[in-house]
């Protein structure tokens, strides 16, 4: 145990000539931000936050979030309009970008590095009017609880979620973010603690003293306000399989749930998988793979009324231009026939409309029971040529986002998945068709 945590502590905690490269770094952009924020009479500071102001970023993973924080009385236009233009201005070398939450901010990439402006309300603890008017209360309740042992820890748990793949509160991740590891490890105490804690975790398990009832699969209470559940944005497959990993850990300890483990597809399961490809015009990637995971989820649906079962879905986005959707199928191909269910012969409305409604069918009989029973030809069997037939209507329903309709009219694909040669495809087919080793590893 005590040499993988120090193999993976190596791993995990930067070096000091990394702290002062990245403080450099950080120095420069605070000041171009507070240089262009000097504008604006509604900015009332400038601050950084995150893990960097924390002290909990891990090694070569370096994230900066500059929050500008405005006036209360700042109207919300103009609270979302300064934003964007301090963002802008102050990171117009690196190819800024807007990025959305609850409000517009700035994302932009400077050496491998990304960079968030925000823009929050200066507000007193509690009196939140935006999302992100938590974040300094949250660096301060950080700093003032975490001696660098305590950081230290929390930088084991960031690595560890990463490494099984669940790390990230965004959209496309829906995962365990660095501010949910920070107040896990608040909690209890420890990178173990949190583990040994995790692999004991009951449906709907409550970490700290709510002020109201929430529902999800794990209720996580933000310290600086118990009306805030951030469980919420962790979905139930996430928390699953934290709890497995951290078992799997307990019992045979691995560098490689730091690392992670290299996933290839099952080339069986590669032939039963179908995929629907797409190019997009560029936007928010929250906005893409929302968009993508909401059309994935609603043709999952119309493939199960086709008489398709999907053992398993995936939607991906590369960030950039294409976006997937996987489907696993128990049968891409299924029979040709099917026999539909009719009334008994007594329920005599029934059975005259039943008849009626079949009588182009191949067969129509009565069983022993007396009821009526109709066999008629699929109008599709192929998986493939479905999904074709129904991306290609004049009007797209299906519960397909709106966003993203006139994206897929412009062209599609459906291919099977030993057929995909993009790079994001191929890894979202590798966790769609084949066993997560780390999560479910026997100990042995």
């Amino acid at each position: 145990m005590s040499q993988v945590l120090e193999q993976a502590r190596k791993i995990s905690i930067p070096t000091k000539q990394e702290e002062e490269k990245t403080r450099e770094l950080a120095d420069l952009l605070l000041n171009q931000v507070k240089n262009e924020s000097s504008k604006y009479l509604e900015v009332v500071s400038v601050e950084l936050g995150g893990s960097y102001a924390k002290g909990t970023w891990l090694r070569n993973q370096m994230d900066f979030d500059i929050f500008i924080k405005l006036k209360n009385d700042t109207d919300e236009k103009n609270f979302e309009d300064i934003g964007k233009k301090i963002g802008f201005n102050s990171m117009k070398k690196f190819k800024p970008r807007v990025r959305y939450s609850e409000h517009p901010y700035v994302e932009a990439e400077i050496k491998g590095t990304k960079v968030n402006v925000v823009p929050c309300y200066n507000v007193e603890k509690g009196q939140w009017k935006s999302a992100a008017d938590r974040s300094s209360f949250h660096t301060r309740f950080i700093l003032e609880t975490f001696d660098e042992a305590k950081k230290n820890e929390v930088r084991l748990l960031k690595k560890f979620l990463k490494g099984i793949g669940i790390y990230g509160a965004e959209i496309a991740k829906e995962g365990f973010g660095g501010y949910v590891a920070e107040v896990l490890v608040h909690n209890y105490g420890s990178f173990l603690g949190v583990l040994e804690a995790a692999s004991n975790f009951v449906q709907g398990q409550v970490i700290g003293n709510p002020t109201k009832k929430f529902e999800t699969v794990l209720v996580l209470v933000d310290p600086i306000d118990s009306n805030r559940n951030l469980g919420t944005a962790i979905s139930a497959q996430n928390v699953a399989r934290f709890i497995l990993a951290s078992r799997a850990f307990l019992k045979k300890q691995s560098l490689s749930f730091f690392v992670g483990k290299k996933r290839t597809p099952n080339k069986k399961n590669l032939k039963n998988t179908l995929i629907v490809k797409f190019n997009y015009k560029w936007r928010s990637p929250d906005i893409i793979w929302g968009q993508v995971k909401r059309a994935t989820t609603s043709l999952a649906g119309q493939l199960e009324l086709g008489g398709f079962e999907v053992i398993r879905k995936a939607a991906v986005t590369d960030e950039e231009s294409e976006a997937a959707m996987l489907f696993l199928l128990r049968l891409p191909v299924i029979e040709k026939f099917i026999v539909k269910n009719g009334p008994d012969v007594y329920r005599k409305s029934d059975s005259d409309t039943f008849i009626l409604k079949n009588s182009k069918n191949i067969m129509t009989w009565i069983d022993e029971n007396g009821r009526i029973l109709s066999m008629q030809k699929r109008e599709f069997y192929d998986a493939k040529k479905f999904l074709e037939n129904l991306l290609k209507k004049k009007t797209l329903q299906s519960g397909i986002p709106s966003g993203i309709i006139p994206d897929i009219k412009r062209g599609f694909r459906v291919i099977r998945g030993d057929q995909a040669v993009s790079k994001s495809i191929k890894k979202a087919l590798a966790e769609v068709t084949s066993t997560d080793g780390l999560v479910f590893s026997t100990g042995k």
